[in-house]
C-alpha cells in the first residue's frame, strides 16, 4: 500500500469489513457524481483480506435480511455496487431471479463483498493495525485539535509503518466475541466466530477425536453449527446446551422487520427512555438469541429421525448454564447447572463450542489518549450525535465516527446489515457538512 505522509487526509477508516467498504463506496460514488477530487480517504484493516464472519459460512447456512439491504441499495438503487449488479456481473442474474428466493446464501454474499471491494480504488491497507491516535501538533492542552495523528503499523507499509495525518476517523472495527464467564479460547474450546477454521483443522489432524462435541448457544450460529455437526459427522455424540428451554424463532415477520427501517433509527435516537426500553423488550427477539424458522425445523427433523432409527445422537440439556470448564487429560469437562433443579453435572466433550454471542464494539482501545477529549454519558457510555459522530470536548475539532457500538443512541440496528447503506451515506454527508 503506497501512502504519502505528507498528505492530509479527509478521514481514516479504522477496520474495513462490510460497513467501512459502504462508507468507501459511498465516498466514491459521490466523486462520480460531482466530477470533481473527492474526500481523501485510507482504510486499514488488522486481517489479510476482507471478512465477514468467515467462520460461520457453513454450507447452505442463508443470510437473514433480504439481498437488498446489500452495501448500497437502500442509499442509491443504481449504485453498480449492489448485489443486482454483481449478479448481473457474475452471469446469474436470470438464476437467481428464478430461484424465488430473498435471502442468499452467507457464502454468495461474502462473494459478493469481495467483488465490491475489487472494484474500488480507494487504498486499503490489509494485515495492517493502526496502534495509535492522537493530536497533531500542539501538544497544548487548550489548544484547538484541527488534525489527528494517526500511526500505523504492517508489513505492507514502507518501512512497516506510517504516520497519517487526517480531519476524522471511522472507526469499524466489529464485533467482540463473547465467551461464557470464566472460559477462556484454546484448541479445544472454540468461540462460533472461529468454528469453520478450528474444524477444518481437527478435520484434517484428529478428526477420530471429534466423538463428543458441545455446543453452547439459543441463537442462529448454536442452531446452525448443531446442525453442521450432525450432518458431517455422523459418527459424533452431540450435547446442546441451551439457557432457555429450547429455541426460539427469530420475529421477521413485515411490522416487526419495520423496526430495521432507516426511520426507525430517528425514532429511537430522539425517543425517551421508556420508549427505547419498550423497543428493546419487544423486538429483541427479531435478532437476539433467536434462529430462522427453517433451520429450527430441519434440525428437529434431523433429530427425530435419529430417533425413528432408535439412535439418540444430540441429547438437550435445556434450561442449562454452563458454570465451569477445566482441561482433563485430553478431555474438556464442562460442569453444566441445571436453571430448573439447581443441580450440577460434569461432562467431558473432545470439543466445546460456544456460540455465545458478541459483545458491541469498544472504541476505547483504539482511541487510546484520544478517548479523553470523549464526552460520556451517566452510565458511561460515549455519547453520540445522530451522525454517528462521538461528541467530544470543544477543543477537538475532528470527527470521530462509529460505525458499531452505538446500540445505547441508535437502536437495534447499529451493528447489523439492515442499515448498512443509508447510515454510511449518513456519516459521508456529516463529513462533507462539517468540513465545508
Amino acid at each position: 500500500m503506497e501512502l504519502s505522509e505528507a498528505l492530509t487526509h479527509d478521514v481514516v477508516g479504522i477496520g474495513f469489513g462490510p460497513s467501512n467498504l459502504s462508507l468507501a463506496i459511498a465516498l466514491e460514488e459521490l466523486c462520480g457524481t460531482t466530477g470533481e477530487p473527492g474526500p481523501a480517504a485510507a482504510f486499514f484493516e488488522r486481517k489479510p483480506s476482507l471478512g465477514w464472519h468467515r467462520g460461520m459460512l457453513l454450507p447452505d447456512a442463508k443470510m437473514q435480511i433480504s439481498f437488498l439491504k446489500d452495501l448500497v441499495t437502500f442509499r442509491n438503487p443504481a449504485s453498480r455496487f449492489s448485489f443486482v449488479s454483481y449478479l448481473h456481473a457474475k452471469g446469474r442474474l436470470p438464476r437467481f431471479v428464478n430461484n424465488q428466493d430473498f435471502f442468499p446464501t452467507r457464502q454468495e454474499f461474502h462473494d459478493y463483498l469481495e467483488w465490491a471491494q475489487a472494484q474500488l480504488s480507494t487504498p486499503v491497507g490489509y494485515g495492517c493495525e493502526v496502534t495509535g491516535i492522537r493530536p497533531a501538533g500542539d501538544d497544548t492542552a487548550a489548544a484547538p485539535v484541527e488534525l489527528l495523528r494517526v500511526e500505523v503499523r504492517g508489513a505492507g507499509l514502507p518501512g512497516g509503518s506510517a504516520r497519517l495525518h487526517t480531519r476524522n476517523v471511522v472507526i469499524s472495527t466489529g464485533l467482540v466475541p463473547r465467551m461464557p464467564d470464566g472460559v477462556e479460547r484454546d484448541e479445544r474450546i472454540w468461540h462460533s466466530s472461529e468454528f469453520l477454521d478450528r474444524f477444518r483443522e481437527w478435520e484434517t489432524e484428529r478428526a477420530g477425536e471429534m466423538r463428543r462435541i458441545a455446543v453452547v448457544g439459543a441463537g442462529q450460529s448454536a442452531a446452525e453449527i448443531l446442525r453442521f455437526l450432525h450432518d458431517r459427522l455422523p459418527g459424533a455424540m452431540l450435547t446442546a446446551i441451551l439457557p432457555p428451554y429450547g429455541y426460539a424463532i427469530a420475529d421477521n415477520t413485515p411490522f416487526a422487520n419495520e423496526i430495521f427501517d432507516p426511520a426507525a433509527v430517528d425514532d429511537y435516537y430522539y425517543g425517551s427512555d421508556e420508549s427505547r426500553d419498550m423497543i428493546w423488550k419487544h423486538h429483541r427477539n427479531t435478532n437476539y438469541s433467536v434462529v430462522d424458522d427453517e433451520v429450527i425445523k430441519s434440525l428437529y427433523e434431523r433429530v427425530y429421525g435419529d430417533e425413528v432409527k432408535g439412535r439418540r445422537r444430540v441429547e438437550f440439556l435445556n434450561l442449562a448454564r454452563v458454570e465451569g470448564v477445566k482441561r482433563v487429560a485430553d478431555e474438556t469437562r464442562i460442569t453444566v447447572r441445571s436453571l430448573s433443579t439447581d443441580a450440577f453435572r460434569d461432562i467431558d466433550v473432545d470439543v466445546l463450542v460456544c456460540a455465545t454471542g458478541y459483545d458491541p464494539m469498544d472504541p476505547a482501545p483504539v482511541l487510546g489518549e484520544l478517548d479523553a477529549y470523549c464526552l460520556r454519558d451517566a452510565r458511561g457510555r460515549y455519547r453520540v450525535e445522530r451522525d454517528y459522530r462521538i461528541l467530544t470536548r470543544p477543543e477537538l475539532r475532528c470527527g470521530i465516527y462509529l460505525q458499531g457500538g452505538t446500540e445505547h443512541t441508535h437502536g437495534l440496528s447499529s451493528s447489523l446489515l439492515s442499515n448498512l447503506a443509508v447510515r454510511s451515506g449518513e456519516i459521508v454527508n456529516s463529513l462533507l457538512t462539517r468540513q465545508g
